[in-house]
């Protein structure tokens, strides 16, 4: 999610959704896109040829749920034999059989935690064994809760970062190492943030962890470019999903404030993320590596120039202001 709006607004905000105008958690009552988002309403049908990915095998954490579950469902539905993991066996068990069932492509689900090295190479051992080295690898297991920095404890630092540097790290390098020795090349890629790039209050753990996935992933697309490896980033803005917005947005406040602040007036959806996922790391994007891509409505511009805030100025306020300026002398 990016940055919001004033403490004023969002006090405001606050006292309102805590007087019943608003919904509780993400189910909220408020939110209404600004009117420009007509202009720019979603399109999520799957962007690429059908057997785009035939006879690949992809691999991708956190792709259980959210992102990486629309990633999958994408990748599937254009001939990859996926395999998702993470933490949750359950989840993974009931999310590969739906898209199994929905792409009627088989998904595989593998118990991983990418906090803990031997957890991850017990996972690519079976990810091995059961599909073979992977053509695709996305690293998009995630951790973020919001908090005031000076309220942080080590075990809550050591936790996202474990999760997001940590595990891209983990996962990176074990699959790298396989497929530089098997003499086999792969696409990966790293999903981050927008604040990566800028950092973020409020997030402090997320950021630095973020930033370092995108220092990984260009560090390494310049390395090992010459064993047939691409790395490439999506930075994705406010992408409504359930573990996204209910650690981030716990009452479902804020979702407004971001809307103000994203040009095209809406947030993003899970499967424009994932067709550009599919494309990035497609046989179509050969010649793209170490490239970090932002994907975000507008919302980081909207948020960097110090007037552009002016589009709330009226016609009869630009009137008074030309006016004055004409009349102005001197420098």
């Amino acid at each position: 999610m990016g940055c919001l709006s004033s403490p004023l607004v969002l006090w405001l905000l606050l006292e309102r959704s805590t007087s019943g105008l608003f919904g509780n958690g993400t189910n909220t009552l408020y939110q209404s896109n600004p009117p420009q988002a007509r202009f720019f309403p979603p399109s999520e049908g799957v962007m690429l040829l059908p057997g785009t990915y035939k006879n690949k095998v992809a691999f991708i954490t956190g792709g259980g749920t959210g992102l990486g579950k629309a990633m999958t469902t994408t990748l599937s539905s254009l001939g990859a034999e996926c395999v998702i993991a993470s933490r949750n066996l359950e989840v993974l068990k009931k999310t590969a059989d739906e898209i199994s069932q929905q792409t009627g492509n088989k998904v595989h689900a593998v118990q991983c935690n990418v906090r803990d090295p031997a957890s991850v190479e017990a996972a690519v051992n079976q990810l091995v064994n059961d599909v073979g080295l992977p053509d695709v690898v996305i690293n998009n297991a995630a951790g973020n809760f919001i908090s005031p920095s000076e309220k942080l404890s080590p075990n809550a630092w050591r936790t996202i970062t474990d999760i997001v540097l940590n595990g891209a790290a983990y996962v990176t390098l074990d699959i790298g190492k396989r497929l530089i020795k098997a003499e086999k090349g792969a696409a990966f890629l790293a999903i981050t943030t927008i604040y990566a790039e800028s950092g973020s209050g409020f997030v402090v753990p997320s950021a630095a962890a973020k930033a370092g996935v995108e220092k990984l992933c260009t560090s390494l697309a310049a390395e090992w470019g010459r064993y047939g490896m691409r790395f490439n980033i999506i930075q994705p803005g406010p992408i409504k999903t359930k573990g996204a917005f209910s650690r981030l947005d716990p009452i479902g406040t804020f979702e407004q404030v971001l809307l103000e602040n994203i040009a095209v007036g809406r947030l993003g959806t899970p499967g424009e993320i994932a067709n550009l996922a599919a494309y990035l790391c497609s046989d179509y994007a050969s010649w793209v590596s170490g490239a970090i891509i932002r994907m975000d409505g507008g919302e980081y511009v909207s948020l960097a120039g110090e007037f552009n805030g002016m589009k709330e100025v009226t016609q009869e306020q630009w009137a008074i202001m030309e006016a004055k300026i004409r009349n102005t002398k001197g420098s």
